[in-house]
This record gives structure tokens, C-alpha cells and sequence, in this order.
């Protein structure tokens, strides 16, 4: 047995044992550990100081936020989960994500900890809350040394429970005193609770607005990124992958991951609108869409589409199909004022997408016609999807808000959402001229509102065909 001198302060005299099996490797991974190991393992660490953190920027507004929760449900006690690890394959996981409700009312993001519950416990007056999770291992359990989903030998250090309640703000306890109770509200199980917590990030706080605008910042340099490389690009038989490798290492590098799968459609493969399978060539001569954004550690995410002419130059016709999209886009921008409706913003864009379409010859019935909300949206066939989201947490933030709130609600200012219209000519497609198809364009942009109206936080992202051809011509030299 070894000294008290030989252990780390704050442990106990427990020596480690043989553990149970590991909980996430095959048994044909697993290797049986020697007595020496066993004897030996809790000694010989140097001091963990509890390092106690002032309050990270976001624990006030968080704070304010369980605020508004705990006011919603007196007497209910609520529980916010942050989520589990999700299996990738076999005994490997994918990155893990703390859910977007929870993340926005502990202020907890990237660093969060799989497992970990908020709850709300009802204390007459209001609600106690507490942060659930699971500390860090005591070097004496085999738990630190073992588990290879928890053990910090294999994942790295983990939080403790008094560092974690100064960052945040917030009371916390091991996730072995959470007990779940017959009547809980749980977020994503309560439609009540949930719809309340989705609705509460519709109008974003300061921060928010802060953290917004620094993913736009950082998406923008990884658009640039793709531009610089698109000599690159172009020689690779798989260049839309190129791109997304591209993007994803600015992600990586300038925060926390991309917010959602990149699209990197090149050529025809524009025309599909959730084109993630990326592993098609980048010609010259043809256009390439690319819808992308960066989550940063806050886990707030930009949600940006430029579309590019690889060679540097749009033909004629590519040229004025990507301004009738900016044109729709612009319309749409012009629409968002506070006090307008959310479908406002459709509208405008699509009167834009119905009257150049028919002037072009391609609708079978006139503008106004395909205008009409029951007889009419023939233009839609060209641009099925909708011109506008919410914008935050989630890619789709506010997903679960009821709808008179969103799609039916009103523009008020702290909201943010995209501009997103497009127009997409299927390869196939025997309603357009030839010329036409194979081409899908779509310009997205991420908007502030404010009291004063309408802000284009990823203006400086080159938006005009003319600044688009520049962009390309300076950044790549691909102008030929």
C-alpha cells in the first residue's frame, strides 16, 4: 500500500482495483491490466488545484433567460437535458453537440458535458435551478483510467463541479443526485416546455447579436478560403469535396465546427437543394454553389450561399439568372421592416421569381397569375423552397415556435434570419430552354433587424455578379 504522501491531494486512501470491462470497446479491444498497473495507477500524480473562474460574458444573459423559464411554469419542475453521446459506428461516437436549449440557458457550449441535466426545482417563490453533470473521475477509480467514453485519461480533463458553477453562474451537483420524477417537463418530451424555450431565442439578446456576427465574420473568411483555392479545386475529380475540406478546416481552426453539412454543388448538382454528398468534379464553365457556415464555440452559426462561376466569368445566360436571384433577394431585404409579416419577405421575393420567369417565356401562365396563393405558384417550380429562417443556436433556429409566431408573425427588431431565394433549372427539366438547365443559383445572406430596419451582417461577402467576378479574379486568378 502507498504513503498518504503519494497521492494527490483531495483523494482517498482507495487503491485502485481491477475494474469492471470498459463500457465502449469490442472485447476484442479490451487488454487485461497487470497487478503492478493496479497497484501503482493512483500514485505518482502531481496536484490538481481547483481552479475557480470569474463568470464567462454569457452567464448574466443566460441567468436572465431561466428567468423568463422559471417565471413561465411556476410550481413545474422542468428539466433541460444537454443530451448524450450518439453512435457513429460500432463503439465510435459522433463530435458531441449540447442541445441548442439547453446550451442557451446555461451558457454552457462547446466545452458542455454530454449527460449533464438543468432543472428547475420549484421553490415556492420561483425555482431553484441546478446543473447536473459528471465531475471529474477522483484518480483512484477506475474510472479514470478505463472508460474510454468518461475517463480522462482517454478523453482528456474534465470539469469540476465548484470551477463549472463559478463559469456559469449556476449551483451544481454530481449527475448521481439527479433523480427523475412521474410529472417532469422535459424539454423535447413537453410540447409546452419545449414550444416556450424555442419561441424565448426569436428575439436575440445582445450577446447573441455579438456572437452572430462574429460566426458571419468567420464564414466570411472561409468563403474567401474556397475562392483562393479554387485553382485547386478545379484540378481535383472530386472538387466539390476540396471545398468542403476547405471550409470545414477554417470551422475547425476559427471555432467549433461548420454549423451544418456544407453544400459544395458544382455544375447540375446545384439545381438539388440539399446537395451534401459533395463528391462531384468543379468544371470550368460551370457555376458552383456553395451554402455554408461556421458554428463557433458559443455554438451560434452563420448560414451563407454565394454561387461562383469557376472560370472566373458568367456566360450571359448564367449572369442573368444570378441577378434575378439578387434582385429577389434585395426585394425580400426591402420587405424586412418591423411590423411587416415573415411571409412578407416570401412574397417579395417571389413576385421577383414569377415576373422573370414569365417574361423569359418559361411559366405557362402570367406573373400575376402565378402570384394567386390557390390557383397559382407555377414559378415555385424553380425555386420550391421557402425565402427566410430564423438564425442562432440552430441553423434553423426556433424550429418549434408556434407558427403565428413565425412563419405567420410579425418582424420585430433582435430577430435574425436569412434571405435566401434561388432559382434552380433541373437538368432534366423539359420546361425550360436548354440553355437553362444544369443551372441552380442561390444567394444567401444573414439579417439583423433593428429598430431602423433591415442590417445585412454578411454584406461584405461580394454579393453583385460584377463584385463576384472580381472576387474570383483576385482571390484565385482564375479570371481566363
Amino acid at each position: 500500500m502507498s504513503s498518504a504522501a503519494d497521492r494527490p491531494t483531495g483523494t482517498s486512501d482507495t487503491i485502485a482495483e481491477a475494474p469492471a470491462e470498459p463500457t465502449t470497446s469490442s472485447t476484442n479491444r479490451r487488454q487485461p491490466f497487470g497487478q503492478g498497473f493496479l497497484d501503482t495507477i493512483s500514485m505518482g500524480w502531481a496536484d490538481r488545484p481547483e481552479t475557480i473562474p470569474p463568470a464567462r460574458p454569457q452567464a448574466s444573459y443566460a441567468a436572465a433567460r431561466r428567468d423568463a423559464v422559471s417565471a413561465a411554469f411556476t410550481g413545474k419542475r422542468l428539466v433541460v437535458p444537454a443530451g448524450d453521446l450518439k453512435q457513429r459506428s460500432n463503439d465510435t461516437d459522433y463530435p458531441f453537440r449540447a442541445h441548442s436549449a439547453f446550451a442557451h440557458l446555461t451558457g454552457w457550449a462547446a466545452d458542455a458535458e454530454p449527460g449533464a441535466m438543468l432543472v428547475f426545482e420549484p421553490n415556492g417563490d420561483g425555482h431553484d435551478v441546478t446543473l447536473y453533470f459528471r465531475e471529474r473521475a477522483d484518480r483512484t477509480t477506475s474510472e479514470f483510467y478505463s472508460d474510454a467514453s468518461i475517463g480522462e485519461f482517454w478523453i482528456g480533463p474534465r470539469p469540476a463541479l465548484g470551477a463549472v458553477a463559478a463559469d456559469l453562474g449556476l449551483e451544481t451537483a454530481h449527475i448521481d443526485e439527479f433523480e427523475s420524477r412521474d410529472g417532469d417537463l422535459v424539454v423535447d418530451e413537453d410540447e409546452d416546455l419545449t414550444r416556450f424555450v424555442s419561441e424565448l431565442r426569436l428575439i436575440k439578446d445582445d450577446y447573441e447579436i455579438e456572437q452572430l456576427k462574429l460566426a458571419v465574420e468567420v464564414t466570411a473568411r472561409g468563403f474567401d478560403d474556397i475562392v483562393a483555392h479554387l485553382p485547386t479545386v478545379i484540378e481535383h475529380p472530386r472538387g466539390e469535396r476540396v471545398v468542403e475540406g476547405v471550409f470545414h478546416q477554417r470551422a475547425r481552426s476559427d471555432g467549433n465546427a461548420v454549423g451544418y453539412d456544407t453544400i459544395a454543388a458544382s455544375g447540375p448538382h446545384a439545381c438539388y437543394l440539399h446537395w451534401t454528398r459533395n463528391d462531384g468534379a468543379v468544371l470550368p464553365g460551370d457555376l458552383i454553389l456553395i451554402d455554408a457556415g461556421v458554428e463557433i464555440d458559443s455554438l451560434y452559426t452563420a448560414d451563407i450561399t454565394r454561387t461562383l462561376p469557376v472560370s472566373g466569368r458568367f456566360s450571359d445566360i448564367q449572369r442573368r439568372i444570378y441577378e434575378t436571384v439578387r434582385e429577389a433577394a434585395d426585394a425580400a431585404f426591402a420587405a424586412a421592416q418591423p411590423g411587416a409579416k415573415f411571409s412578407d419577405l416570401n412574397r417579395a421575393a417571389w413576385e421577383v421569381i414569377a415576373r422573370r420567369t414569365a417574361e423569359w417565356g418559361i411559366l405557362p401562365v402570367s406573373a400575376e397569375e402565378a402570384m394567386d396563393p390557390d390557383t397559382g405558384h407555377h414559378h415555385r417550380r424553380y425555386m420550391v423552397h421557402g425565402t427566410s429562417h430564423h438564425l442562432g443556436l440552430d441553423v434553423h433556429d426556433c424550429a418549434q415556435a408556434r407558427r403565428e409566431l413565425y412563419a405567420g408573425g410579425t418582424l420585430q427588431p433582435g430577430m435574425v434570419f436569412t434571405i435566401e431565394p434561388g432559382l434552380y433549372f433541373q437538368i432534366d427539366d423539359l420546361t425550360v430552354p436548354e440553355e437553362y438547365r444544369g443551372i441552380g443559383v442561390r444567394i444567401e445572406d444573414d439579417i439583423l433587424l433593428t429598430e431602423d430596419g433591415p442590417v445585412n451582417l454578411s454584406a461584405d461577402i461580394p454579393r453583385t455578379a460584377d463584385e463576384v467576378e472580381a472576387w474570383v479574379a483576385r482571390l484565385s486568378g482564375t479570371d481566363r
